[in-house]
Formats: C-alpha cells, sequence, structure tokens
C-alpha cells in the first residue's frame, strides 16, 4: 500500500460548554478518529447533525488544536510546524464552504476574492500580471468567464457563487480540498453541474477531496471511500459501493435503508427504523455509543466499547466497523430482524 497524503490517528478534541443537566461542562467531539486520504482519492463523510464532522474538518485546518492524537500529511505533523514552513504547508489543504452566500464577501469583485490568498502567499504568484492571467485561467477552469472577475457575487446565481468558492480554494495548488456540504445550498440541476466540476478538476490536477454531505446519494456518486460518524467517532470505513450495499454497522444499515433510491429493478430494501434519540454529546451511553438505538445491543454494548471489526471486500480493501455485533449482510433481511421501535 503506498503511503497516504494524508494519516490521522486517535485524534481527540474536547470543548468546554455550559454545565448540563447532567452536570458535564465537558463535551467531547472528536474521541480517538482515525482516518487516511490517499492522493487522488475522494473520502465521503457522512453523519448526522452533531456528530463532528465540521470540527473534524476545523482541525485539520488548523482552526482547532487537537487535544490527544496526530495529524501527518506525507509524514509531517503540521502542527509542530511555524513561521515559513507553517506558512508554506497552509496552502495545501484549503477548504470550500457550504454556503456560496455568506462565504464571499460581497465588498470585493470575484477577480479579487480568487486572487486574495496571495496577499499571504506572495511567493507564489508574485507580479500583478501573472495574478491577473491566474485568475482568468481560475475562472475559465470553473467554467466563468475571465471577463466575470470584475462582477461582485451579487451578479451570479448560486452556483455560480460556489464556482468562485472554488476557484480560491484551487488558487494556491493545494492537495486536498475539504469540501463541507457544498451543494446542499444548490438546486438539483446545479448540484449536478457542480459535481461534474468537481470530478473534472480531480481528474486533471489530481488532488483529494474530503467529501462531508449528508446526502448519500450525492455522496455514492463522488466518493471512493466513506467514513460513517456517529457522536465523535468514525464507526465504520471502506470502499463506497461496499459500506452502501453490505454495512457492517447497524447505525450505518440505517442510514442506508433511509436514503431515497430509484432503482428500474424494482428491488427493495426494508426500513430500518432506530428507537429513541439521539443521545446528547455531553452524556453520552457508556460502551458503544449507539446501543441506545440499536436493535442489536447486548449487556456487553454498555460495558465496553466496541474495536474495529476488520473484513475484505471482494477487491480485497478493508472494510471495518466498530460494533461488537456487525451484521454479515443487510441484502434480504426481513422486516423483524430490521425493523426497531
Amino acid at each position: 500500500m503506498p503511503e497516504p497524503l494524508l494519516q490521522i490517528d486517535g485524534l481527540c478534541k474536547t470543548f468546554h460548554v455550559a454545565k448540563s443537566a447532567s452536570g458535564n461542562t465537558r463535551l467531547k467531539a472528536l474521541d480517538g478518529i482515525s482516518l487516511t486520504v490517499g492522493r487522488g482519492e475522494t473520502l465521503g463523510l457522512v453523519g448526522e447533525s452533531g456528530c463532528g464532522k465540521s470540527t473534524l474538518a476545523r482541525t485539520l485546518m488548523m482552526l482547532e488544536t487537537p487535544d490527544e492524537g496526530t495529524v501527518t500529511f506525507e509524514g509531517t505533523n503540521p502542527f509542530g510546524l511555524r513561521g515559513k514552513e507553517l506558512l508554506s504547508w497552509r496552502r495545501r489543504v484549503q477548504m470550500v464552504f457550504q454556503d456560496p452566500f455568506a462565504s464571499l464577501n460581497a465588498r470585493m469583485s470575484a477577480g479579487d476574492i480568487v486572487s486574495e490568498p496571495w496577499a499571504t502567499h506572495r511567493s507564489l504568484y508574485p507580479s500583478p500580471r501573472e495574478r491577473q492571467a491566474r485568475v482568468g485561467e481560475l475562472l475559465q477552469m470553473v467554467g466563468l468567464r475571465p471577463s466575470d472577475a470584475r462582477k461582485s457575487p451579487q451578479e451570479f446565481s448560486g452556483g455560480q457563487r460556489q464556482r468562485i468558492g472554488i476557484a480560491r480554494a484551487l488558487a494556491l495548488n493545494p492537495d486536498v480540498i475539504i469540501l463541507d456540504e457544498p451543494v446542499s445550498a444548490l438546486d438539483l440541476s446545479v448540484q449536478a453541474q457542480v459535481l461534474n466540476l468537481l470530478n473534472d478538476i480531480q481528474q486533471e490536477l489530481g488532488v483529494s477531496y474530503i467529501f462531508i454531505s449528508h446526502d448519500l446519494t450525492v455522496v455514492r456518486h463522488v466518493a471512493d471511500r466513506v467514513a460513517v460518524m456517529y457522536l465523535g467517532r468514525i464507526i465504520e470505513t471502506g470502499n463506497t459501493e461496499e459500506v452502501f450495499d453490505h454495512p457492517r454497522h447497524p447505525y450505518t444499515a440505517a442510514l442506508m435503508s433511509a436514503s431515497p433510491k430509484l432503482d428500474v429493478t424494482g428491488a427493495t430494501r426494508d426500513r430500518i427504523v432506530l428507537k429513541g434519540e439521539l443521545p446528547s454529546p455531553l452524556d453520552p451511553p457508556s460502551g458503544c455509543r449507539f446501543r441506545t438505538r440499536c436493535w442489536k445491543a447486548q449487556d456487553i454494548c454498555a460495558d465496553a466499547a466496541p474495536e474495529p471489526r476488520v473484513t475484505a471486500a471482494d477487491d480485497g480493501a478493508l472494510h471495518l466497523a466498530e460494533c461488537h455485533f456487525p451484521l454479515e449482510t443487510i441484502k434480504g433481511l426481513t422486516p423483524a430482524t430490521t425493523t426497531a421501535g
């Protein structure tokens, strides 16, 4: 196996908040996160709101400092860098934000927005002529015209604004782009255009994506591998088709069963209805965090946190699930075994 471009091992992040009903003031947003991202790969990150996806993104952008664990980028820990070394590293990981209306400065032109990163990274395109030419190239790359550089964000549609955000992320020639719900604010036809654009850029430049989304249909379309988060933990990872078609963790199976599908073959999958409410991250359950909603839970689930169980997909890739009683398969299960609540 080649060395991953980005490797995360045992990452933890805790926030101090107002005292909860349980008396707890510590919210553990990330609890032992371990992931890898290969060069030119798209990793899909899915899970319910509040599970820690955005906190993980902010930590990888070095907007948050982890309490424990390590992040290595081609073998280098960016949290140990200082000065010019840190400045040089920062350009290699960029982000595209969810809201294309709030993420662009209304007082700046599209050209100024795209070229703004070069005010910090001056050595990349030192002369005004080089910057102007590069802005035109980036706008063309994302499907806009060089003349659009003079327009303000208010003159663009939502899809065009998101293209400007993508051009800004590409301005520093990054190796990894974190996409935080990049198409959720767009209508379906524009979503398809932006997703196709991201795929074309990846094919041309070899950039890696961490694609955060609630939309499982979109994740299945764009991701090479999928990581499923629940209350600050990664509970299942594997190749996209393997995780979607053969989920091993009960929570993943419930997510997949709830995703709308259009299947011309007429095949159906039983809907898994989870019992109970999502626990508070301020007072998570002992042992397995999913046990209070799981139809397979037993006494051991309350006593001990499950270790990752590893299986091999048909293509030999690893499929990991943190569960004491992982599912053998989800296809063909009867409602009696899949419906809870």
